[in-house]
Parts: C-alpha cells; structure tokens; sequence
C-alpha cells in the first residue's frame, strides 16, 4: 500500500470512528441516581394528533375565524390505522364531532385527561424521583402524581379528569397505568372519547437524550371493541429558560359555560 493509500485509509477511518462516536452520544440514555432513565425535564408532541388523533384532511374552522381557526391535515397517530368504536359509541363520537365547537372540554377549560394532555400543543414537565414521578401540564393547571411505591395499587377512591397513576420500570421503559376516569374528557378536537371504563396503559421508552417514544395503550369495553394504540415521539424543549407556564384559560371559557345563566343570555 502507498503512503497515499496508507493516510487515506487511516482518514476514513478517523471520519467512521467520530461519525460513529457522535451516533453513540446522540442516543446514549441519561441516567437517574437510581440508575433509571433520567426524564426529568420539558419535553413536547410535535404533530397534529390535538385536533384528531386519526388520519385527517385540512378542514374549515369557525366561519369567523378565517385560516386562523382552520385545522391542518395530518397524519394519524393510531397504530393500524381507525378506531375500533362499538357502533353506538360511534354515533356519539359523530355527535361530539358535530358539536365539538360548544361541547369539547378544551373550551370550557376542563382538565385534558390522559392520554390527551401528551399531546396539547404545550410543554409539560416530568419530576422524577424514585417513589413518585410528577406530570405537570401548562393547560387548565392540570398535574398528575405517578405513583412507583404501591405493587399492588387499591382501586382509585373516586373518578376524575386525571384519573390515578401507578408507575413501574420494565427496562428503561417507564410503563404507566392509568384508570379511575369520570368519562368527560375528549382525546381530541374531533370528539374522539372514553368512557369512565377507560384504562390507559403509557409506555415512555427513552430513544435518546432529547427523545421518548410515547406509546398509550387504551381499553374501555363499552366503548371499543378491543385496545388499541396511540405512539408518537416526544421532544426535549432545549432552550435554556424553558419552563412550562399556567395556562388559567377558566376566564375566557365563562361566557360558553355560563352564558346561558345570564338575565340577558349571551348564547
């Protein structure tokens, strides 16, 4: 081999080695002081599973809203494609699709619920500590405690937006089961539900320092006809300052709940 041939091979190498080596940083998984995946941070769906958690074309918004309120096409989220609704829950998806500019729980404010506070277009913080794990939403204040210290975790006491949380690791997944609903949260804007049978099952499984694949496992006999799965990635928020902010949106949802209250009804 010539001295030519000789440094360019050694350069190809030298270029393998670093491309090699920056490929093992961008997906080595940091770690806790008890040796999990460290997810403490703000982290963000990027995507347009808010509006429609399923396949779905661009679509006018209010009349008055122009652009503004339309809603862009994307791609769904629902591994295997549609929801596997029971033909009566069908009807009332369709009925909240209809009437999703009155009756969706986004506009009143109300608590997101799971698994649908993912995927606002806000950031939310992960706390994570060894016997709970903290998730709080900008969006209405909503928070949630993941319980990782109960083996054998008692019925939830009572239903709520959030429902109650308990967590455990299977490898460097975080694996999350959630139940204990009141059934009034939508997974979207276009009225896709649950009942208060709903049991999710979230899996957050690290792909890197700045990225989760969520995956959300969803059951609720009366409504489905068997579970199905929602998966997206998430991403760390890198700016130096990110922080997730309270977003009191009670104020401007008043008129829409309360309207009709009024000596002089506003709706």
């Amino acid at each position: 081999m010539t001295k030519w041939k000789s440094a360019r091979a050694g350069a190809m190498l030298t270029v393998f080695l670093l491309a090699a080596g920056s490929a093992a940083a961008q997906t080595e998984v940091p770690r806790a002081f008890d040796g999990n995946p460290d997810l403490n941070g703000v982290w963000q769906a990027i995507g347009t599973a808010h509006w429609d958690i399923e396949d779905h074309p661009a679509a006018a918004g209010p009349p008055d809203m122009g652009a503004i309120g339309a809603i862009p096409p994307g791609q769904g989220v629902v591994v295997g494609g549609g929801i596997p609704y029971r033909a009566d829950a069908l009807a009332q998806k369709q009925q909240n699709f209809e009437n999703r500019w009155t009756d969706d729980p986004e506009l009143k404010c109300f608590m997101p619920g799971v698994p649908r506070a993912t995927y606002l277009p806000y950031p939310f913080r992960i706390l994570q500590g060894d016997r709970k794990i903290m998730f709080i939403y900008g969006f209405a204040e909503a928070n949630r405690t993941v319980h990782m210290d109960k083996e054998n975790p008692e019925p939830p006491p009572l239903d709520t937006w959030m429902g109650r949380s308990h967590g455990r690791w299977e490898g460097d997944t975080l694996v999350v089961d959630a139940q204990g609903f009141n059934g009034e949260a939508w997974f979207d804007r276009a009225g896709n539900y649950a009942g208060s049978g709903l049991r999710v099952v979230e899996r957050y499984t690290p792909m890197g320092p700045n990225a989760i694949l969520y995956e959300a496992t969803i059951e609720d006999p009366a409504v489905f006809t068997r579970p199905w799965t929602i998966e997206m990635p998430l991403y760390r928020r890198l700016e130096a300052n990110a922080r997730v902010l309270e977003y009191k949106c009670v104020e401007f949802s008043e008129d829409l709940i309360y309207g009709h209250l009024r000596r002089v009804p506003t709706r």
